[in-house]
């Protein structure tokens, strides 16, 4: 009776795992499709990057001249811009006490020997921090994020802390030079503090956001591997890398950012990247944001989540929809009640 019924959920999901694969669906282990050796022989997976890839490239072409030109340039050299003094140096001690000063809900991860902290830049922290209202809706701004990701779409945007060396065996699975991936997406981080190079900063491998030949070989011959004898995070369709791949690609090796306070990084996450290591227990606080749409869409906006007075709504209502049906969908986010961005840690299960 249950092979019968797992039959019947086969040819029942089929239709749905088919057209996922017009979409940023990107498991190898949860769509036969995607995770066929056969069809990945025969070129699926390198069809979808580079379908991806040119129309990712087609939209930056259309959202190019709004994007300050030395901006643009780093970014499509390298994959990343850090801009430092991005808020006016006069005005970023003020917003910085603000934001650190502010409590409201918190929810926090624990990945190996880390905790992630975030706080979701909501409209209450909006109306009690004018100044961040203000610097999220700068127009030089709002280019760049819409020229990285490819879109004109609002990201999610969050307080976020980092705590490292929390008392725990396993790694931080974020400390493993990886693409998020198969297709760009857009990550930035403006830390609100120093950065050494020894305190897990953001780290980089210039020029990885580019699928050249070699990218494409690699993209090939990973996507022939068993899902089920690889790690859980490649499988799931965020590869980890090694410094043979690299070498492999023609690529540097990867690079930390080591920056000081007021630094905002924006960087398309296809290409390699990590959180450095940590030397010593610490905590690196930034306002981080994040967006990744439907790869395939040749239309820039049309998205109705960002639309003023819902936007800055969407990350509780995720939230609340992930705890409804944590037993289905999973929700590794665990509230713990009113927090600041620095201070006392509940640590995430």
């Amino acid at each position: 009776m249950n092979a019968d019924r797992n039959v019947i959920s086969s040819i029942l999901w089929a239709p749905i795992q088919a057209l996922q694969l017009l979409t940023g669906t990107k498991s190898f282990l949860d769509n036969p499709f995607i995770g066929s050796q056969r069809l990945n022989r025969r070129g699926l997976h390198v069809a979808r990057v580079r379908f991806a890839d040119a129309m990712g490239r087609w939209r930056r072409r259309r959202l190019a001249r709004r994007v300050r030109a030395d901006w643009r340039e780093a970014f499509d050299r390298d994959g990343f811009v850090a801009i430092r003094d991005v808020v006016p140096p006069q005005d970023f001690a003020a917003l910085r006490e603000a934001i650190l000063g502010y409590e409201g809900p918190a929810r926090e991860m624990r990945q190996g020997d880390a905790i992630t902290r975030r706080m979701a830049i909501d409209p209450a922290m909006l109306a009690a921090i004018p100044a961040l209202r203000q610097l999220l809706a700068r127009p030089d701004i709002v280019a760049l994020l819409h020229y990285v990701a490819g879109f004109r779409t609002t990201p999610l945007h969050y307080v976020q802390t980092i705590v490292s060396h929390v008392d725990g065996n396993e790694p931080d699975p974020q400390e493993t030079i990886h693409a998020d991936s198969f297709h760009s997406s857009l990550k930035s981080w403006l830390f609100l503090n120093d950065v050494a190079a020894d305190e897990g900063p953001f780290t980089y491998v210039r020029g990885s956001h580019r699928f050249t030949p070699e990218r494409l070989a690699w993209e090939h011959q990973r996507s022939l591997a068993d899902p089920k004898a690889i790690d859980r995070l490649s499988a799931r369709g965020s590869p980890r890398v090694s410094a043979d791949d690299l070498k492999a690609m023609d690529l540097p090796e990867p690079e930390g950012l080591a920056v000081p306070a007021n630094t905002l990084v924006v960087a398309d996450t296809v290409g390699f990247h990590a959180r450095g290591l940590a030397a010593r227990p610490g905590e690196r606080v930034e306002i981080w944001s994040y967006s990744r749409r439907n790869p395939f869409l040749p239309w820039l906006g049309g998205d109705l989540l960002s639309l003023p007075g819902i936007a800055e709504r969407r990350i509780g209502w995720v939230w609340a929809l992930r705890d409804r049906f944590e037993a289905r969908i999973g929700q590794p986010w665990k509230p713990v009640g009113k927090r600041r961005a620095v201070g006392s840690l509940d640590e995430a299960g």
